[in-house]
This record gives C-alpha cells, structure tokens and sequence, in this order.
C-alpha cells in the first residue's frame, strides 16, 4: 500500500468519525419531536429507566424504537432511502408496494383460521344478546384485491375476496353480509380509492351505499341528487405517509353534497362539542384532510337529522365508515357511530339505551382482520 493509500484511508476515516460525531451532536441538540405530520402518527417517547425494564430488555427495545424515531433530520433520511431504492428498482417500503399510475397499495396477509372464527365469534354474541336487532356486515375489498393489475409483478398478496368468502359462509344465516366487491369491481376502472391513501373515494363509498340501500330495502340517491364538489387536490395518505415513496401525484377529495339539503347535528361525544355538519372543512388544512368526513375518528359520534321516520341506526365501523355515513344521514334519523379502537362504554348498554332499529358493521378487510378491538365487544 503507497503512502497515499495510506493518507486516503485514514482522511476516510477521519471523515467517517467526524460525520458520526456530527450527527450524535444533532441528536443531543435537536428537541423531540410529539407528532410526525409526513407520517401522520405521534412518535416514540424517551423512554423511562428502571432497573426491572433493562433486566427484561424492555428498556433497550423502547429506546431503540424511541431513538429510530426521534433521530435528527429522520424525514430526510427516510426520503434518500426510498429514492434510493426507487433508483435501484425496489418496489416496496415498510408494508407498502409502489404500483402502476402511482397508486401506493399495502400489503395484505390473508387471516389464519382462528383469527376468522374469533371475530365471527365476537359478531354472534352480540347477535345473540340482541336478537332483535337487525345486522348488517360490509366488509370493504381494498385496492390491494381490486386493483391488483397495478401491483408490481409477483407481489406476494394475501386473497382478500377468498377472506371475504369465508367470512359470508361462517355468518349466521339472519345476519345479512353486504357483498359490495362486485359494485366495486365493476367500478375498479374509475377513482374508486385514492392513490396515496388506504380509503376508498366518496365515488367508491357512494357505489357501496347504494348496495346497502338494497339490502336494507331503502331506495338510494342518484348521483344526481349531489353536487359533486373537489375540495382539495393535494392530499397525500397514509400510504404516501407510511411508505416514504415521495415524487408522486397528490390526490384529490371530492364530497357529495345533497342538493336538497336537511338540517343535521352532529355531537362528537367524546370530544365534547357539536356541529351542524357531516365535514369537517378545518382538517383540509391539515395533514390529514381525510379527517374533513366527520372528523376523523371518534369513540363515539351521534348524528341526529330532520328524516321523518324516526328510525335509528347503530354503526359499527374502522375509518372507511367515515366517508359513507353522510349517504346514510339521508335516511335515518338518529345514526350512532361507534369506534371499538376508543370506546370504552358497553356496547349492549348503548342498544339497549337507544333502541336501535338497525347495527351495521362496516369495515376494510384489512382492519377487520389486523384490529383486535372487535373481539372485545361484549366487554
């Protein structure tokens, strides 16, 4: 080895040292940070010591996640190395697949047996504890089975439909599943989900309501009972969160307004206040402009409308219900809606209470099957 091979490898190293001791600096000096609005999600907290939580190897395990997210400059790491593996071909990053016409779609493990027979267990004991309630269940098809043709080639994806399949057969005769996959199927050529975002579009939303109108034996609005308004073009999803992919396309949010328009209170119990409408406008300023249809999630909202009828309807749901209940405002005349993930209250006690006419469970596939909060129901 010459000298200046020599010089070379120890200036490298020098460099090397000192790019190190720069970036611990930065970790010292730069505050944590409470909330990433890039990914949408609050971020790891320094964890507290204690001599118990080192032994069990806790300690390490939180600090390390606590760390990875608080690290200096981490959103501008996290966009180098999905460029850089975009640059080298790689097609997926933390769940996520970069497809055709940049859709951004995630990943889908199909459910073992037990996680099936769970939450149809779940389903049937509330079912029988409140027989006469009637139920309805939609599970929702993503983009991962209906837009598969835009999935990179030999993307090892779980079968949603067959998950669908097997949940219909394992139903209760008397608790009417909502097949809305060939609605959306059908409807798979136009917007139907958005691009950065694991939702379904008010399009695709709309397309669903109008099959749960038909089983619930209520005739559906046209859709040229709506004014059909854009009300952004630069919102980027969760996925576009979740994944680092950056350089794509925005999507755009359209609502459906009625025409004929009817008076609506909207009380977001948990949170303690009240409004006059489905859509929360404020959010679209926000990072998560999903959040304008009702507000995002709450443990519960109650939504009361000047319908006639007086019937009343218990919701079930994950966020997809969010953008399909302003549909369902136009038919009842009260609708609870109910996040398992933040209710904390009984469940059969709100029925009982509100002497609901009509339960629907209404999530992705997804979810249904990833979240566990449903099976704690009859808690």
């Amino acid at each position: 080895m010459t000298g200046y091979d020599k010089w070379m490898r120890a200036v490298t190293g020098l460099l090397f040292l000192l790019f190190i001791l720069m970036v611990a600096v930065l970790n010292i000096l730069t505050p944590d940070q409470a909330f990433s609005e890039s990914e949408n999600r609050v971020l790891e907290k320094r964890p507290p010591f204690s001599l118990r939580s080192l032994l069990a190897g806790k300690f390490t395990s939180d600090y390390e996640t606590y760390i990875t997210d608080q690290f200096a400059f981490r959103e501008v790491w996290i966009g180098l190395k999905t460029d850089t593996d975009r640059i080298m071909g790689k097609k997926d990053s933390n769940g996520v697949y970069l497809g055709k016409d940049g859709y951004l779609i995630q990943h889908f493990t199909s459910p073992q047996d037990a996680e099936v027979n769970d939450r149809i267990q779940a389903i049937h004991s509330i079912h029988q504890t409140t027989p006469d309630l009637r139920k309805y269940i939609m599970l929702v098809p993503t983009a991962t089975e209906l837009l598969r043709d835009k999935l990179p080639a030999y993307a090892p994806i779980g079968d949603e439909h067959a998950a669908l399949n097997r949940v219909q057969q394992s139903l209760q005769p008397d608790i009417r599943f909502v097949d809305v996959y060939p609605a959306l199927y059908a409807g798979r050529e136009k917007a139907i989900f958005y691009k950065t975002d694991h939702h379904w579009t008010s399009k695709g939303a709309y397309y669903a309501y109008r099959v749960l109108c038909k089983q619930m034996g209520i005739v559906p609005k046209d859709e040229a009972a709506f004014n059909i308004r854009q009300v952004t073009d630069a919102f980027y999803g969760s996925l576009y969160s979740k994944s680092g992919f950056r350089h794509l396309e925005p999507d755009r949010i359209d609502l459906y307004l009625p025409k004929e328009e009817s008076k609506k209170k909207v009380e977001y119990v948990d949170a303690g206040h009240t409004a006059d409408s489905l859509y929360q406008t404020d959010n679209l300023f926000k990072k998560d402009k999903y959040a304008v249809f009702l507000d995002g999630n709450h443990a519960l909202v109650r939504i009361t409308t000047d319908h006639p009828d007086g019937k009343k309807l218990l919701i079930v749901k994950d966020s997809y219900a969010n953008s399909l209940i302003p549909f369902l405002a136009e038919h009842f005349a009260e609708i609870d809606v109910v996040d398992l993930r933040y209710y904390e209250e009984s469940v059969t006690k709100l029925i009982q209470d509100r002497q609901f006419h009509d339960m629907l469970f209404l999530y992705n596939v997804k979810t249904f099957f990833e979240d566990n909060s449903i099976l704690n129901i009859m808690e």
